[in-house]
């Protein structure tokens, strides 16, 4: 039986809410694919303070009670105190064991990928996210690896994913700009069999109006020209000030030079109808496309479609 795992996350978050919310949706037949990496412990003490009812069974591995309709925790044994108010340190080492779990399942084939709920990035450091993480597990040193932002109607997809503005220039060149965009093009023409129309945004306002020393013509556009004599379909770059009220529509990705250049605008456009796909790995990796949303906990207003979507596709994959 294909099984679709599932780490809890930040446990200062919205994800016990939002698991709640997706179990109350799915079907039996998926109910029993669902493998949750958590706390079981934690878990009971955050539905009795969240005064929600979630039938849970505590199993060793993925072979355990297959059948069941109970969610299934693999168990993460630490212990927890107060359920939503765990220390960073604490979270952080929940958080990486549960990923390095699900990391090695996946390496060893028992499963395709895994779905990850939102964290704090400082869970793993300062510099760094879900995405740098695993493709440095992954051992990924040519930069292929690719945060896709994506729903049916439109993907995004950062060159630089999250660092401070300040470093975005010095951390942008002609060969990420490359692996990034043909990991992309593989990508959807072994999935979704058939070759992605890709626009290509340039970094700065007007796109410097290609200067000689800009960014945009020293590294940009070279990019752009190699990836076309290498048969992918890409166009650009063009000034992002106005990119998103008209033009996006023609193009399948849309690539930006860093992260909330495109976030924001798809964000607007299409709210939390998305999944955050990690590609270049040796597995697939999904997430919710939102944050932790600490303001929300207790208050029944967690958003759970895009954590609905990610098993939709998990499960159809």
């Amino acid at each position: 039986m294909k099984k679709i795992v599932i780490i809890s996350g930040d446990p200062n978050s919205i994800n016990s809410e939002l698991i709640y919310k997706v179990w109350k949706k799915i079907d039996k037949s998926v109910k029993r694919k669902i493998y949750l990496i958590s706390n079981y412990d934690l878990l009971i003490k955050q539905y009795k303070k969240l005064k929600l009812s979630v039938k849970l069974i505590k199993v060793r591995n993925l072979n355990e009670n297959q059948n069941t309709n109970k969610l299934k925790v693999i168990n993460v044994n630490l212990f927890f105190k107060d359920p939503f108010k765990v220390s960073n340190q604490q979270s952080s080492k929940f958080f990486v064991d549960s990923i390095n779990l699900a990391h090695k399942y996946s390496t060893n084939r028992e499963i395709k990928g895994f779905i990850n709920c939102p964290i704090d990035k400082k869970l793993l450091n300062k510099k760094t996210g879900v995405t740098e993480f695993l493709a440095s597990k992954c051992s990924v040193k040519d930069n292929s690896e690719v945060m896709l932002i994506r729903n049916k109607n439109l993907a995004v997809s950062p060159i630089t994913t999250h660092i401070d503005i300040k470093t975005v220039s010095r951390n942008i060149t002609s060969k990420k700009i490359i692996a990034k965009i043909t990991t992309i093009e593989s990508w959807f023409k072994k999935n979704l069999k058939r070759k992605p129309k890709i626009a290509v945004l340039g970094l700065n306002p007007h796109n410097s109006e290609f200067k000689k020393d800009s960014e945009e013509l020293k590294i940009i556009k070279p990019a752009i020209l190699k990836l076309k004599k290498n048969n992918i379909k890409v166009s650009g770059p063009y000034a992002s000030d106005a990119f998103f009220i008209n033009d996006y529509k023609k193009y399948d990705v849309i690539v930006g030079m860093y992260h909330d250049q495109i976030l924001t605008p798809f964000k607007t456009l299409f709210g939390f109808d998305a999944i955050n796909l990690t590609l270049g790995l040796d597995y697939l990796r999904i997430s919710p496309d939102h944050g932790v949303a600490t303001n929300l906990i207790g208050k029944n207003k967690a958003n759970a479609s895009s954590l609905l979507s990610c098993i939709n596709y998990l499960n159809k994959f």
